[in-house]
């Protein structure tokens, strides 16, 4: 067998492979996403709302009240996240 040979028959095994597997991707179907993650949660998009809001203030955030309330829940969220799921109890 002469190098060109082997080539093309590298080429088609390559090519049989990516198409086996394109056809294996799009036969698999798409697992449902869980109803807990899918409920908009209002207490994050609020937190996340004022944390947005603190930002555009710039430096005037440090002196903020409420920018600073955000900062320390965000604070909290961060570092005891198991605290915060109903599964941890």
């Amino acid at each position: 067998m002469d190098m060109k040979m082997l080539a093309r028959l590298g080429a088609v095994a390559f090519g049989t492979v990516a198409i086996l597997a394109t056809a294996i991707e799009f036969s698999r179907e798409e697992d449902a996403p869980s109803p807990q993650s899918t409920a908009p949660d209002t207490a994050a998009d609020s937190l996340r709302g004022e944390l947005v809001r603190c930002q555009l203030l710039g430096e005037a955030g440090i002196r903020d009240s409420a920018c600073l309330r955000a900062w320390a829940e965000n604070r909290r969220r961060f570092i005891a996240p198991a605290a915060l799921t109903p599964e941890s109890e």
